[in-house]
């Protein structure tokens, strides 16, 4: 450890870039080839397994409405969000050194949030949907059209990254005092290297955090209400439809709120937590949604699930 932080002083002086060790790892040197094993398959199965769902939606004709294109969005999403994390822990479970730049540890966190909290706008663009579709569905042709789709789409991931992005400036003009994380990767345990955190931009990430998480989430919770109000006072057919499409909905908004909860507070749990039970919720906040996003579409939502089944009979 004492040859790793001497060689990272010595980068720091020879390039004069600072490099953040990632001392999150547990017992790398031992298991290293096993957990490189394990990411790689990890990886290759979230490849696999969202873009065949994207596939289907792009090559279907029939799959052209706006719940599927939601659907596709939030896939390309977990395939961006992956590729933010996976390749870089795949490169440091075989490195002596678990390292990477400051600019670089900035990048990674930048797309990190900027992505997660796409994924509450995109969840709740899909909630509005099915409100429409199921409390208004004479109207979703005029209400749903290609030209709102396509704003809710550009707005779900601009807003967020516009956002994220003065938090990013302002962190790159910060001195650091400290030059060790203890995580895997790049998150909010960032404030942890600074020599003392400004106020005011601590109050605008919660504002943030209001604009692109929490307000979705209530407007998410919101418009199902509505939609179980209307459903409890529909016949069974409606019923049905609400249940088949809204429940995938509800799954990923459940599993995605509990794991970014832990994230928000991982800074003020981590002196309390096994540094192994911070290595596994870590890696479960990375994994379960990229990887279990495309299982859960494709055998609750039947249109897809028919589409899959075609492509292993046809085998």
């Amino acid at each position: 450890m004492g040859e790793a932080l001497r060689s990272i002083e010595v980068l720091h002086t020879k390039m004069n870039v600072s490099y953040i060790s990632l001392s999150g790892h547990v017992e790398v040197e031992k298991y290293r080839y096993l957990y490189f094993v394990i990411t790689s398959i990890v990886y290759s199965l979230i490849i696999c397994s969202n873009c065949t769902i994207v596939g289907l939606i792009v090559v279907h004709k029939k799959l052209h409405e706006p719940m599927y294109i939601f659907i596709a969005a939030l896939l390309i999403n977990s395939l961006l969000f992956s590729t933010n994390i996976f390749p870089k822990l795949m490169i440091d479970f075989l490195s002596n050194e678990q390292i990477i730049s400051y600019q670089a540890c900035l990048f990674q966190c930048f797309t990190f949030y900027s992505l997660s909290c796409s994924e509450f706008l995109l969840l709740a663009a899909m909630s509005y949907d099915r409100y429409v579709s199921i409390c208004k569905p004479l109207q979703y042709p005029t209400i749903m059209t290609g030209k709102k789709i396509s704003m809710f789409l550009v707005l779900a991931w601009l807003l967020p990254a516009c956002q994220i992005a003065v938090h990013v400036v302002k962190y790159s003009n910060f001195k650091l005092c400290s030059f060790t994380l203890k995580v895997i990767f790049c998150n909010n345990t960032i404030n942890n290297l600074f020599c003392e955190i400004s106020r005011p931009l601590m109050m605008y990430g919660l504002v943030v955090m209001f604009n692109v998480a929490i307000c979705p989430m209530f407007f998410i919770l919101f418009t199902y209400v509505k939609i179980l109000i209307i459903t409890c006072q529909s016949c069974g057919e409606v019923r049905r439809k609400a249940a088949q499409t809204c429940l995938p909905h509800l799954l990923v908004l459940i599993n995605y709120s509990c794991l970014f909860t832990y994230d928000m507070v991982i800074v003020r749990v981590e002196a309390d937590l096994p540094k192994t039970a911070c290595f596994i919720l870590t890696l479960q906040i990375i994994t379960y949604n990229p990887l279990f996003n495309p299982i859960i579409y494709g055998l609750k939502m039947k249109e897809i699930n028919e589409h899959i089944k075609n492509i292993f009979l046809s085998k």
